[in-house]
């Protein structure tokens, strides 16, 4: 049998067509034109000699075939970034300042900074997990030379968007959860203040005419996750990184209101290198594996658009 080699740059046209929720913005991304991104994705799929992409709405979803593909195809761009990074960096030296809101720390950090350190072992990372505003303040006055954050509706200069996160209103599992209740505020987990998810659970709930107090505040988002998981009260967070005794909630069959998805940036600093240039690329790729982790969201988004379909 004959075996296919699949086109590199067509693959990458893929992933971050996939990745960016729309191939006009992949094309974007990339620098190419829509014609050219449409016509690797015709190539594509005529190398794998089945349909990757189907028609959804105004937009395209992968396909049973694609979906397979796509893991597929990350690791393969993911070994030919680090190959063509081991070939051309071996020799930088020096410090990069790498910052990450709390959702993202735990579960990307390990990963980027070991395919990182060995295709730049004389290049030290200072990392930082931090609050939003900090990074971003941090980001743009030239303290961090990376910073993934949340989207707080501001323009920032040299911000690239990598994703849309689906939230979810998060509980204890295997414990009673608290529900809206017109005698009883609802408990609410939260990291101390400014905190950009404490803030946005509070307009949902204040739209939704839900009262509600904060039950538990923490510095950290172990801390939040222990008192989650300790029944103290729901948290809305991304589900990346959930750990064991907490459970996304279906907001609708708990009376919450649905959470929307949030952007996620990455600001780059001004004096960027083909070392940071690396690393972004590493991160970007940790940040679609781990979003690529949480099919639970998808079917209850699915199930709340199913929902109010029938509603309407």
């Amino acid at each position: 049998m004959r075996l296919t080699n699949f086109d590199m740059d067509a693959l990458r046209s893929f992933v971050s067509g996939v990745e960016a929720g729309s191939f006009a913005r992949a094309a974007e991304q990339l620098g190419r034109s829509t014609s050219a991104i449409s016509a690797q994705l015709q190539k594509l799929e005529d190398q794998a000699g089945i349909p990757l992409m189907r028609k959804s709405g105004r937009g395209l979803q992968p396909t049973e075939a694609g979906e397979l593909l796509l893991g597929y195809a990350r690791r393969i761009l993911a070994l030919n970034d680090e190959a063509a990074g081991a070939l051309r960096g071996g020799g930088y030296e020096g410090w990069l300042r790498l910052g990450l809101q709390a959702d993202f720390g735990e579960p990307v950090l390990t990963e980027v900074l070991g395919r990182f350190s060995r295709n730049h072992p004389r290049v030290q990372i200072e990392g930082r997990i931090g609050c939003n505003a900090d990074l971003i303040a941090r980001a743009e006055s030239g303290q961090l030379d990376l910073a993934l954050v949340w989207d707080d509706g501001h323009a920032h200069p040299q911000a690239e968007r990598l994703a849309s996160v689906p939230l979810a209103w998060i509980g204890a599992a295997g414990h009673r959860l608290p529900r809206p209740d017109q005698a009883e505020p609802l408990p609410i987990v939260a990291l101390e203040a400014p905190c950009i998810l404490r803030s946005l659970a509070a307009t949902l709930l204040d739209r939704a005419g839900i009262g509600w107090r904060i039950a538990f505040v923490s510095p950290s988002l172990s801390g939040l996750w222990a008192a989650t998981a300790a029944g103290l009260g729901l948290a809305l967070r991304s589900p990346v990184g959930c750990p064991a005794g907490v459970t996304v909630l279906d907001p609708l069959a708990h009376g919450l209101p649905v959470p929307p998805a949030l952007d996620l940036l990455l600001i780059r600093g001004s004096a960027a290198n083909p070392a940071s240039a690396h690393l972004a690329g590493i991160l970007t790729q940790a940040v679609a594996a781990a979003l690529a982790g949480i099919p639970q969201v998808r079917r209850f988004q699915a199930g709340i658009s199913e929902t109010a379909r029938r509603r309407a």
